[in-house]
């Protein structure tokens, strides 16, 4: 994705609520390096003390699948049996499994 001329690169922004928990996306804001949106994501998603990280990735640098590649890339492979557990029997005596 290319950014307009008269914009700042995209950077799509990631918060952490708490230590351990997942990092969620939040949205995106225009910076011309790092530092800025870090500092721009900061003030636009935690202004009330929400996080306890930001992460912060160029737009350009995300690989996304299409609505065009749905079928290729999610496809599960029914005819792929290893794939699934079934067909292991569960030896005799076995616990905790």
């Amino acid at each position: 994705m290319e950014h307009k001329v008269d914009q700042l690169p995209q950077w799509e922004v990631f918060l952490q609520v708490k230590s351990g928990s997942p990092f969620e996306h939040q949205g995106s804001v225009h910076a011309s390096d790092k530092n800025m949106a870090l500092q721009n994501a900061r003030d636009i998603y935690t202004r009330r003390s929400e996080g306890r990280s930001l992460w912060v990735v160029p737009t350009d640098c995300i690989a996304a699948t299409t609505p065009d590649m749905e079928q290729e890339f999610f496809d599960p492979a029914a005819d792929k049996i290893y794939r699934t557990p079934n067909f292991y029997k569960m030896p005799q005596g076995t616990k905790n499994l």
